[in-house]
């Protein structure tokens, strides 16, 4: 280095013009050669590590922002499905609630047709025991009456009348009492 350094103060001092500043040819021609050996040993063992590096960085950076790009659109998916997810469920929850008021209101229907047969039924069975009950009362008086009947003709008539005349005799004033 240091023949390097006489090389070039010497020449400036003996030199004018552009020497004069301290600029020689030779100087220069050493530098541009120290200047390639040392690009050269930077580009070999500096350069493609650093190159290499950045690039791995940028791409690194890349696939970040691609992956964030994808995330986006599968959180714009998702979104669209669970929003079709929740129009679905909320039709299928309409769907239940409107069966269910149907089958309440049929429901409602069968028992109120059951409650006015049921009601018919207790009607028919109360009018079939009033009529029982009716010819049973019918069947009563008839018989108190045929007694009744029976002591007031021996009243008036002053003997007794067997069973048979008793009975034809009853069975003629019942008739004309229906006819009148």
């Amino acid at each position: 280095m240091s023949i390097l350094t006489n090389l070039f103060f010497s020449s400036a001092s003996s030199s004018s013009g552009i020497a004069a500043l301290g600029f020689s040819l030779s100087s220069f021609v050493i530098q541009l050669i120290s200047f390639l050996i040392v690009f050269l040993i930077l580009k070999k063992y500096a350069f493609k590590p650093i190159i290499k590096m950045l690039k791995e960085r940028s791409d690194l950076i890349n696939d970040g922002i691609n992956l964030g790009e994808s995330m986006k659109q599968k959180s714009h998916e998702l979104e669209k499905t669970i929003e079709d997810k929740l129009h679905q469920t909320r039709e299928q929850a309409d769907k239940i609630i409107a069966d269910t008021h149907k089958r309440s209101r049929e429901m409602i229907l069968a028992a109120e047709n059951e409650a006015v047969k049921k009601a018919e039924s207790v009607a028919e069975s109360a009018k079939q025991k009033i009529e029982r009950d009716t010819v049973i009362a019918r069947e009563k008086l008839k018989s108190e009456l045929v007694g009744l009947v029976s002591e007031a003709t021996e009243a008036i008539i002053g003997q007794k009348i067997d069973a048979k005349k008793d009975a034809d005799l009853i069975d003629k004033a019942l008739n004309r009492g229906k006819t009148s």
